[in-house]
């Protein structure tokens, strides 16, 4: 849809996505209702920020009536496609969309999405460094030239402020960089230029219920996407490799190994980062160089490179900004050091699988806290690195008594301390009892934070302060 005057438009959510788009739609004429399950009590902010623009709130509850003469429903990230009203949405033939499909209708620039079970903000907001430095470098050729050109880089979509509060100052020359989850792909109908997927691992299966629908909804990256587009896949990952005869323009994968004949992107080989483009070679720079821990986020890093260089950006400004980047705040995060034990918080993992990949960051001791709720994920693969790898495990919060079980019902090799209490403040505690000098101490919960905290952004906010004030 090109044209919303006077189009009725019901939003679902009121948070930073929810917000952002009810404030755009009704600056470009439609009617706009904000629907939150909430109490209007707690809505108190969102009331705040949609002062002076012409949005009605209802608040706690979805009454199907407001479906009556409705043109779009619009979906805030967290609301799922099983909520009764969005059913009988679909059922009445309303259409579904969300702030990435309305702003990748209106975006007048090239645009760049990445999606995947895991290391997708990493790798986003590392491609926005990079597209950062290329544009003020195309800035500053133009203001020592007669050219007029003011290009702008944006970076958003799942991770900070939603790209549709920009989409109206971008021009032709700018460049938009998405980080794009399963729940908004769900409803898109529009491929960036360029598309990424890191992974397809068991996540958000509370959401999607299988892990083919969770799959579906990531490969929808690439199934709008034409000929002159580009897409790049992980190549050591099956679930993203699998997507590859689903690419309808240019491929480029990235690799911890070596590239298959006649497949170009970016690979390491003996310690070095690397890029392939045809019979050109490339050498980037040595793993030494890469400030963030873990093969994974070299991982990350190769596929920044390879996007980077799937949208022209220069050799050097991806050089810099691969070299300066130390890493975004919750994923694998350095606290503190406190009677020589080193302190990280990696509350982004909220899946057993991203907890795995973070315990193979480190060879020394570790003091593991799991917990927080549960998404019907499996929990075996990471039962049985623990009694390989980890020396003690302090669970905490919902699903602190099913990890318990998961954890000591695994007959593996080596033994495992295994403590549960109730709240992460008191695993914070319990867990400075048990470290000793050389130990990591490591916040990786493989639940979600909902329990006990808005977001995993505030766990580990609170994991900090908390660990910050021991002494």
């Amino acid at each position: 849809m090109t044209n919303w005057t006077n189009t009725q438009v019901l939003i679902l959510g009121a948070a930073r996505q929810g917000l952002a788009l009810a404030r755009w739609l009704s600056r470009h004429g439609a009617n706009v209702t904000l629907n939150d399950s909430r109490p209007e009590a707690d809505l108190a902010p969102a009331k705040q920020s949609l002062a002076g623009v012409d949005v009605t709130l209802v608040s706690g509850g979805h009454p199907f009536e407001l479906l009556d003469g409705c043109d779009a429903l619009c979906l805030s990230g967290g609301v799922p496609l099983t909520l009764p009203i969005v059913e009988e949405a679909v059922r009445r033939g309303i259409p579904l969309s969300n702030d990435s499909q309305i702003f990748m209708e209106a975006v007048p620039c090239k645009t760049i999405g990445i999606t995947g079970s895991a290391g997708k903000t990493t790798t986003t907001t590392l491609v926005g460094e990079m597209a950062k430095r290329d544009i003020e470098g195309r800035r500053q050729k133009a203001e020592n030239s007669s050219f007029t050109l003011h290009p702008s880089s944006f970076t958003g979509g799942n991770i900070g402020d939603p790209l549709i509060n920009y989409v109206d100052d971008m021009t032709p020359d700018d460049v938009a960089v998405l980080e794009l989850s399963s729940f908004q792909l769900d409803q898109m109908t529009i491929s960036p230029n360029i598309a990424a997927i890191l992974n397809i691992t068991p996540n958000h299966l509370d959401r999607h219920g299988t892990m083919e629908a969770y799959a579906n909804a990531k490969a929808r990256i690439l199934e709008f996407q034409s000929g002159k587009d580009t897409a790049i896949l992980g190549r050591d990952d099956a679930g993203a490799w699998s997507l590859k005869d689903k690419v309808k323009g240019n491929l480029l994968a990235f690799s911890l190994h070596n590239l298959d004949e006649g497949l170009n992107g970016a690979y390491l080989r003996d310690d070095l980062l690397s890029l392939r483009d045809g019979f050109a070679y490339v050498p980037l720079l040595m793993r030494e160089k890469v400030q963030l821990r873990g093969d994974y986020n070299i991982s990350n890093v190769l596929a920044a490179f390879a996007i980077g260089h799937a949208a022209g950006f220069k050799l050097d400004d991806m050089l810099e900004a691969a070299e300066e980047f130390r890493g975004v705040p919750h994923r694998l995060e350095f606290v503190r050091e406190l009677r020589g034990a080193r302190w990280y918080n990696n509350s982004i993992a909220s899946a057993p699988e991203r907890t795995i990949a973070v315990i193979h960051a480190f060879t020394e001791p570790i003091v593991l806290l799991l917990g927080g709720r549960d998404k019907k994920l499996p929990w075996d693969g990471l039962a049985k690195l623990i009694h390989e790898r980890v020396d003690h495990v302090v669970v905490f919060g919902e699903a602190g008594e099913m990890i318990q079980k998961a954890i000591t019902g695994f007959s593996g090799v080596g033994s495992v301390d295994v403590r549960r209490v109730d709240s992460l403040k008191e695993a914070v505690t319990l867990a400075a009892e048990v470290a000793s000098d050389g130990d990591v101490v490591l916040l990786s919960p493989g639940g979600t934070s909902f329990d006990e905290f808005r977001d995993f952004e505030e766990r580990g906010a609170a994991f900090r302060k908390w660990v910050s004030e021991l002494s």
